[in-house]
């Protein structure tokens, strides 16, 4: 299969086909995390082992998990986020790759087969992915690398500007010395995980074919709300203090901090207008008297006109959404 990924370092021979753990983070799942098990079970080179952790659900997952419970290892813990029930099942995982799986989502039966081969052909490589189908509604409407292109060359730059790593297999002692997944963070913790993971000296391949099916609900259109854009403002301000971060790399991430802090302060205000939030004037205001993200003249007028006249301002907002809603689900990417 055709791949993607930095050039080779100079006399790199074949390696072996690595085995791989399948870990897979549940939380309220009950309903889905089967259908993951499945296509994790199915796949054409079987995984070495299937680790589901269950981050302190009060659903059903043990009756959803109970036809598969002797081909997985199952990891019970205290609720603590995506995060936390990543780096449980990686701790549990026996295997020189774990491979992402959410519970919501799916493997085509040749991804692992794909990865592997990718892996003996580029030992030198620790974060390996395919490309994903984005489905809604049981209908493929797009695929990831479309909306965010991979980088094959200066990938440590590259992630700064966007997120163009998803739901890899990534080498097991990549992730423990970097010291795995930020617990602290609730939404862009894979993001923060890949900029360390690529600054300390991580390389990351692509198989072009789309061999995993992200399943995008309306809980995963989250990536408009203002604690989501917000969290990617810390991601990047953590990477500002990061020493592996160099002098080169750090006009591309000055550059994305201030879109991320643009975009954070206008969303942040058009949600308190839209809600009618107390504090829904002030935001408004704030875009259209802003100095340091800078908003264009049209922009600025806009929130003029809302921190003036907010019900109005509202049901624009309402109406706008109501528009996008379709078209959002064809333009949909996880940053």
């Amino acid at each position: 299969m055709t791949h993607l990924a930095p050039p080779p370092p100079p006399g790199l021979r074949p390696g072996p086909v690595p085995g791989f753990s399948v870990v897979i983070p549940a939380y309220q799942a009950a309903d889905v995390v089967g259908q993951a098990v499945a296509s994790a079970l199915a796949q054409t080179v079987a995984p070495v082992e299937v680790i589901v952790c269950d981050d302190g659900s009060t659903d059903d997952i043990t009756g959803a998990l109970a036809p598969y419970r002797d081909q997985i290892v199952l990891v019970r813990k205290d609720n603590g986020g995506g995060a936390s029930a990543l780096n449980a099942a990686i701790a549990a995982a026996g295997c020189e790759f774990v491979s992402w799986l959410d519970a919501d989502d799916a493997y085509e039966p040749e991804r692992l087969q794909a990865l592997g081969e990718l892996a003996a052909e580029r030992p030198d490589l620790d974060i390996l992915m395919t490309d994903s189908y984005l489905e809604a509604g049981g209908r493929v409407v797009g695929r990831f690398t479309e909306l965010t292109p991979f980088a094959e060359r200066d990938q440590p730059t590259a992630i700064l500007d966007r997120c163009f790593v998803a739901w890899p297999a990534i080498r097991r002692s990549r992730v423990l010395s970097v010291g795995g997944f930020d617990e602290q963070l609730r939404i862009a913790y894979d993001w923060d995980f890949w900029i360390r993971s690529l600054h300390a000296g991580a390389r990351a391949g692509l198989v072009t074919t789309p061999l995993h099916r992200y399943r995008i609900s309306q809980g995963s259109l989250s990536g408009a709300r203002p604690a989501a854009i917000r969290e990617r403002v810390t991601v990047l301000e953590k990477a500002a203090a990061n020493p592996d971060v160099g002098e080169d790399e750090r006009p591309a991430l000055a550059v994305s901090l201030r879109s991320k802090r643009r975009r954070a302060l206008l969303t942040e205000a058009e949600w308190a207008i839209r809600d009618g939030e107390p504090d829904a004037r002030r935001r408004a205001l704030a875009v259209a008297v802003a100095r340091g993200p800078r908003f264009g003249a049209r922009t600025r007028l806009k929130a003029g006109i809302a921190a003036l006249l907010p019900a109005a301002a509202a049901r624009r907002l309402a109406r706008r959404e109501q528009e996008a809603t379709g078209s959002r689900l064809t333009r949909w990417a996880p940053d």
